[in-house]
């Protein structure tokens, strides 16, 4: 409440609005009529305009449908500024009003002002499309729609999540839809007994008979560390985007009956226990 009272118009500034308004005459009616005509004329010549211009740019239609409301609510405004000069108003203490009623309104509804910003940074950037499973404002999913204030995901267990674009812009975010290939990394461990010129000709076959591994890049299988109890492998790959997990799984499945058919140990951890006579 105080802050709403600190920032009203003062008495001297309404008086002067009001006494402006009472000295209105004929001649100033017919200046406004005219201001009326030639408003109207400009608001459609300008409008059609713009939307010559949005139709040749690549704009998002949420978007274009923003700037239009907008241009046309500023013409408005101008043109309701210019017809009430004509009628011989006080402009500025008017204006002085309408800033005052136009900051309380934006205190009042900043988080929806800054969602709205948040979408329309997000449309004129295309951080995303919808189709996209991205990772943005800590939430992981397939964006299914893009609002002017809301950003909709469907998570993978099929949980509609609604995420305020404010949220969105102010924090990473990870488009995993993006290129056209993603990389595939997979870890196994084999035991000290198993060569390991053996482990990696292994993992190398396996990941060449996979129908949908890329052979370019090629795969890179390699010693990753080594353990306590075990050597640790990684393997490189690519796929296309849409098969990753497809395969991701099908050599996640592959891995041990592959070991156990070469006779190769993956081994756990464990203590070797050696009794001294």
């Amino acid at each position: 409440m105080p802050v709403f009272a600190s920032i009203m118009p003062d008495e001297e500034t309404t008086a002067s609005l009001w006494n402006s308004i009472q000295n209105v005459t004929a001649s100033n009616i017919f200046s406004a009529v005219l201001s009326v005509v030639i408003s109207l004329i400009l608001i459609k010549v300008l409008t059609k305009l713009l939307e010559q211009a949005l139709g040749r740019s690549k704009l998002d239609q949420p978007l274009q449908r923003l700037i239009r409301s907008l241009l046309r609510g500023v013409l408005w405004a101008v043109a309701a500024i210019t017809v009430l000069k004509s009628l011989g108003i006080e402009v500025t203490s008017l204006v002085a009003v309408l800033s005052v009623v136009g900051l309380a309104f934006s205190l009042a509804l900043q988080n929806f002002l800054s969602n709205l910003a948040g979408g329309m940074q997000i449309l004129a950037s295309h951080p995303f499309a919808p189709g996209d499973f991205v990772d943005a404002g800590g939430c992981s999913g397939t964006v299914s729609e893009i609002g002017m204030f809301y950003t909709k995901l469907t998570t993978p267990d099929n949980k509609l999540v609604q995420l305020p674009n404010s949220t969105i812009v102010s924090a990473n975010i990870t488009n995993f839809s993006a290129q056209a290939t993603r990389r595939v990394e997979l870890k196994a461990s084999a035991s000290y007994d198993a060569p390991t010129e053996r482990v990696i000709s292994l993992l190398s076959g396996l990941a060449a008979d996979h129908p949908l591994v890329l052979g370019d890049p090629a795969p890179a299988v390699h010693v990753d560390g080594y353990g306590d109890n075990a050597i640790e492998y990684v393997m490189r790959i690519w796929c296309a985007n849409a098969d990753y997990w497809t395969v991701y799984y099908d050599l996640m499945d592959g891995l041990k009956p592959a070991f156990d058919a070469a006779g190769i140990e993956m081994t756990y951890p464990h203590v070797n226990v050696h009794m001294i006579k």
